[in-house]
């Protein structure tokens, strides 16, 4: 286990090394020189541009500027150990969005959306793995009918993986999808469901719609489904990943976020601006391309690696 959480920490360190880079370089060349109220200007520049978003970098600089007038001698270590602790704070506060708890004996079923491009099929495989090596009996739904690409990449997935998969042709109801998959997943015996979805954005009231009766199609067959809906963001979009968290939490409550290509982007403090704007917790960061590179979200090793030398 110690070494499994070793490991986890690298992986997470090493994907968050661009923003790391970047924010410590700007930071050191920041307080090199004697601070001033110009000083805190620039630090919520800096931290505005790691995606760190306007309130809560507005925020981390009151908080710097009051440990500085009490810390007059803190040299950076000590401002860096600081951020740390409060980055860390913020991400501890009790989440707005809590998943459901299936019954007994029930699978365990996960909605995935996400916009086109984002990462979500690779992440569904990615999560499905992660599953299968707990042990668990995994399923995958092809539910994105809306591209034939998709259905055909999560078969890929499947066969690759040896998972079970349930898909339809291309343009087919989604709904019916979710519904023979839960259908197979009571038959078969299976332990963890994982339903893909459309990410066309373009028309709202459709994706909106379209959600909708996935869900209440899937209480047909488990009336507390689904317990998790997870959506998957690109971490180098920025401070779009937080409009597109806006919307899709409109149409369907989510329960947490998967950050996919965190080692892609320089940018990592997007985690802090979804929490901080949604209270919706970062519960998965993919911080590679292989199989195994989606870990279980580590707030504590998540602080660690941004904020340190």
């Amino acid at each position: 286990m110690f070494q499994f959480l070793k490991s986890s920490y690298q992986k997470i360190k090493g994907a968050l090394a661009k923003t790391r880079q970047a924010l410590g370089a700007r930071l050191a060349s920041l307080f090199k020189a004697p601070w001033d109220e110009a000083t805190f200007e620039h630090l919520e520049q800096i931290l505005y541009e790691a995606d760190l978003g306007t309130v809560c970098s507005a925020e981390l600089v009151e908080e710097v500027r009051l440990f500085l007038k009490k810390n007059r001698d803190a040299a950076l270590p000590d401002l860096l150990a600081f951020l740390r602790e409060e980055a860390l704070r913020r991400l501890s506060l009790p989440s707005k969005v809590h998943p459901r708890t299936p019954l007994q004996g029930d699978p365990l079923i996960i909605l995935v959306v996400g916009v086109n491009g984002s990462g979500k099929t690779t992440s569904i495989a990615k999560l499905a793995h992660a599953y299968q090596k707990e042990g668990k009996k995994v399923l995958v739904a092809a539910g994105d009918t809306f591209r034939a690409a998709a259905i055909e990449q999560l078969t890929t997935w499947a066969e690759r993986l040896g998972i079970d998969i349930v898909k339809s042709a291309p343009g087919s109801d989604p709904a019916a999808v979710a519904f023979d998959a839960l259908t197979a997943a009571k038959a078969r015996g299976i332990d963890v469901v994982l339903i893909d979805t459309a990410g066309r954005l373009q028309n709202k009231t459709d994706l909106m719609r379209e959600l909708e009766k996935v869900t209440r199609v899937m209480t047909k067959v488990y009336p507390t489904a689904p317990h998790e809906t997870l959506l998957v963001l690109d971490a180098t979009t920025g401070q779009n990943a937080i409009d597109q968290a806006t919307v899709f939490h409109s149409f369907t409550p989510l329960t947490g976020i998967i950050l996919a290509k965190l080692d892609g982007s320089a940018k990592g403090g997007i985690v802090l601006a979804i929490y901080q704007k949604l209270g919706i917790p970062v519960r998965w960061v993919g911080v590679g391309e292989g199989i195994d590179d989606l870990m279980p979200f580590d707030a504590t090793a998540y602080a660690d690696a941004l904020f340190s030398e």
